[in-house]
């Protein structure tokens, strides 16, 4: 388990540092307008969680904390934990990086928050909520139109 948690994140850093890093490259807008970039975590998620369904599954559809402690309280708990954050994250960071680029908000000021949400899922979400609130172009001037 630690080796497969170790490896992990090489399945979503890439994508986070051509995010961060290279926002305006032509590559990186190509590359993340894909739905696909989500998979390969998604499918070591279900690697990981399926064998051991019976073992989560009273955990997460009765969850008391007890029961959440204990599933995550081992290796193979804190890897899935950790597989299921880098997924949701990086669908998470991949809207917010698509719709930064629609409403048309600097590169500058979205580094530091899809850095967060690396870091911290919600919290660069909360951030990103904000800062879209606050600079981001008119509504009416965005087309509708999903990023996902």
């Amino acid at each position: 388990m630690a080796l497969i948690f170790r490896l992990s994140n090489l399945l979503v850093l890439p994508f986070w540092a051509v995010m961060i890093l290279l926002p305006r490259w032509r590559w990186t807008t190509r590359i993340m307008r894909s739905p696909l970039v989500s998979v390969a975590p998604a499918v070591l998620y279900a690697v990981l969680v399926l064998p051991r369904l019976g073992a989560i599954w009273p955990a997460v559809s009765q969850p008391t904390l007890s029961g959440v402690e204990a599933l995550l309280g081992s290796p193979a708990g804190a890897t899935i934990a950790w597989v299921h954050f880098l997924a949701f994250d990086l669908f998470v960071g991949r809207w917010i990086y698509l719709d930064s680029l629609e409403r048309q908000i600097s590169p500058w000021l979205m580094a530091p928050v899809l850095f967060l949400t690396l870091m911290l899922g919600p919290a660069g979400l909360l951030l990103y909520l904000v800062t879209r609130s606050v600079v981001a172009v008119s509504p009416a001037e965005v087309p509708l139109r999903s990023a996902f």
